[in-house]
C-alpha cells in the first residue's frame, strides 16, 4: 500500500469560486487524491485586467503555488486564466502537467444540427485569439457568436453563496446567445466559464427555446485523471482537501460553501 504522504495533491486553480464545477467532477474520478483548491478572489474578476499584468500575476501565483504544495498536477480551472497564461504557465514550469480550461468549441461544432452556435464567455475570453484560433480550427462549418458578459461571473459568485440574482439581469446577459437565421435557430451553448454551470438552471428557465448548455467541467476532469498516475490501494490522504483564496479572508457565506464542497479554509 503507497504511504499516504506518496500521494501529491492535486490544486485546482480559478479567479473565484466557479472552479467548483470542475472539482466536483475530478473527486469522483480521482476518488484516491487530496485537493487543494485555490481561488484568486483579490484578483477576481479576470476579464477587465490588462492580458500582460494579468499573465505576470498569474505567473507570480504559481510560482509560489507550486513551490508550497509541490502538486502532482495543476488543473486551470478558468477559460481566462488559461487561454491567455497556459503557454506561458508551461514554459516557466515544464516539469509541472497542466490541464486547462478553454471554451468547448470542437465538440459544440461536432453536436450542432442547426449550425448556430454561441459562446458564453467573459469579455476577457472572448477577445483572446486562442479562441478565435478555436474557432477556425474546430468550426469554420458553423454560425459561432461570441458573447462576452460583463457580469455574469459576479452573478454567480454571489447566487452561489446564496444571494438573489434578477431574472431580468440573467435574462439581460445570456440574450445575445439566441440567434435565429434562415429559419433555423441557436441550438448550443457553450458555458465558456467555470462559473457559469452554477447557473444553468435559471439559463435553462429564462431561455426563449430549449438550447444545449454545454458544460466542459466533466472532459476537464476526465483529462486531469488521464494525467494523474493511479497508484492502487492508495490511501485518501487527510492533511489536503483545503481551499486557498489569495485575499486571505473568504466571508463566512464563502467558507461554509467551501464546507460543503468537503474543503477546509486555509
Amino acid at each position: 500500500m503507497a504511504a499516504t504522504n506518496d500521494l501529491k495533491p492535486v490544486l485546482m486553480f480559478d479567479s473565484g469560486i466557479g472552479g467548483l464545477t470542475v472539482l466536483r467532477e475530478a473527486r469522483v474520478l480521482m476518488p484516491e487524491r487530496g485537493f487543494i483548491y485555490v481561488a484568486d478572489d483579490a484578483g477576481f474578476p479576470y476579464g477587465g485586467w490588462k492580458e500582460a499584468a494579468l499573465t505576470e500575476r498569474i505567473l507570480t501565483l504559481f510560482e509560489k503555488l507550486i513551490a508550497d504544495y509541490s502538486p502532482e498536477i495543476c488543473v486551470i480551472a478558468c477559460n481566462t486564466a488559461f487561454t491567455l497564461a497556459g503557454a506561458a504557465l508551461r514554459e516557466k514550469f515544464p516539469a509541472m502537467t497542466f490541464v486547462g480550461t478553454v471554451p468547448a468549441i470542437k465538440p459544440a461544432a461536432e453536436r450542432t444540427r442547426s449550425g448556430l452556435v454561441s459562446v458564453l464567455a467573459t469579455p476577457g475570453t472572448v477577445k483572446r485569439a486562442y479562441t478565435r484560433d478555436l474557432i477556425q480550427s474546430f468550426a469554420t462549418q458553423c454560425h459561432v457568436r461570441l458573447v462576452g458578459s460583463e457580469n455574469l461571473a459576479r452573478m454567480a459568485e454571489a447566487y452561489i453563496r446564496g444571494e438573489t440574482v434578477v431574472d431580468d439581469a440573467v435574462l439581460a446577459e445570456i440574450a445575445p446567445c439566441f440567434v435565429e437565421k434562415d429559419g433555423t435557430k441557436t441550438d448550443i451553448v457553450v458555458l465558456a466559464c467555470t462559473h457559469y454551470p452554477f447557473m444553468a438552471n435559471i439559463f435553462r428557465r429564462l431561455a426563449p427555446w430549449p438550447v444545449d448548455w454545454l458544460d466542459p467541467a466533466e472532459a476537464i476532469a476526465r483529462q486531469a485523471r488521464r494525467k494523474v498516475p493511479l497508484i492502487e490501494g492508495a490511501v485518501h490522504p487527510d492533511d489536503y482537501d483545503f481551499a486557498v483564496f489569495t485575499s486571505g479572508n473568504p466571508d463566512f457565506a464563502t467558507s461554509r460553501l467551501m464546507q460543503g464542497f468537503g474543503l477546509r479554509t486555509a
